[in-house]
């Protein structure tokens, strides 16, 4: 009987934590020097996509991903995508195979995100919100 609550107890903080991991805030980030205060979702989703690469005051936007299989990026890539990852995975290989384009550089961790965005106003990124800091600007939300 101790056996079958200590797995119940087990059972349930999994659940918790799993749900919180599932309802985390994502921010889409810039450097805190960047002049785009914010970015709309069509527009983010085109830079992530290689359709353009410059944010709307013109400057470069080079976009960051993280690492395959990070909660950050699987949420980024269904809600501002709208794409899974075997769809983008073959996206990516179209453009790559026609020579129309290269996806985005996979950087690691949201604290690796954060320090690259936060010391090159030309990249734009993708973390939980909970590790933004001065360094970095928030730019869109979900």
């Amino acid at each position: 009987m101790k056996l079958f609550k200590s797995i119940s107890k087990i059972a349930i903080g999994l659940t918790l934590l799993i749900g919180s991991l599932v309802h985390a805030e994502v921010a889409v980030i810039v450097s805190a020097s960047n002049a785009n205060a914010a970015l709309d979702q069509d527009t983010i989703s085109r830079v992530f996509l290689g359709k353009t690469s410059n944010f709307p005051d013109g400057s470069q936007a080079i976009p960051v991903d993280q690492t395959e299989g990070a909660a950050s990026r699987e949420a980024f890539n269904d809600k501002v995508l709208g794409k899974s990852s075997s769809q983008l995975k073959a996206y990516w290989s179209r453009l790559i195979f026609t020579g129309k384009g290269t996806p985005p550089k996979e950087s690691g961790s949201d604290a690796e995100v954060k320090d690259l965005v936060a010391k090159n106003p030309n990249l734009i990124g993708y973390v939980d919100a909970s590790v933004v800091d001065g360094s970095v600007k928030v730019v869109f939300k979900f």
